[in-house]
């Protein structure tokens, strides 16, 4: 099963939605092209598609971390430590998905747990969190 943008994924922070809304549409790209085409050619797609969706990881978590800095977010530090253990697993799935002739089910099943499950944990748990902090700073009697 795909996985797909739901309410209970909300923060309450609109950057922070909208970019886990595109995140998670690349985790569903990568998955697709996971499920889709098992050859030489559908490798080297779901490499650059990988890539891609590392890039975006890369400038959404520099985005959040930002904003954990700006409202002085109390637990920046476990979540910079978060962030660079998934940063890590993606590296690890590069190179692994690289060393592969096509994706393995080890691999696909690597990838939900390791990526799909993990972020959305992440997002219900430690990224609402933040926007939850950052609402309270802005207006700590509508609490």
């Amino acid at each position: 099963m795909y996985v797909e943008f739901t309410d209970d994924l909300l923060t309450g922070n609109e950057m922070i939605d909208e970019q886990h809304k595109e995140l998670i549409g690349r985790i569903h790209k990568f998955q697709e092209v996971l499920d889709s085409d098992k050859t030489g050619e559908g490798q080297l797609t779901a490499i650059s598609t990988l890539d891609f969706l590392s890039d975006y990881v890369n400038y959404h978590f520099d985005a959040e971390e930002v904003l954990q800095w700006e409202i002085e977010y109390p637990g920046l530090d476990g979540h910079l430590k978060q962030h660079a253990e998934f940063k890590k697993t993606i590296a690890e799935l590069q190179e692994w998905l690289k060393e592969e002739d096509t994706p393995s089910e080890e691999f696909v099943n690597k990838v939900q747990e390791k990526v799909v499950d993990w972020f959305l944990h992440h997002i219900q748990t430690a990224d609402r969190s933040v926007a939850e902090y950052k609402n309270m700073r802005l207006d700590p009697e509508n609490i």
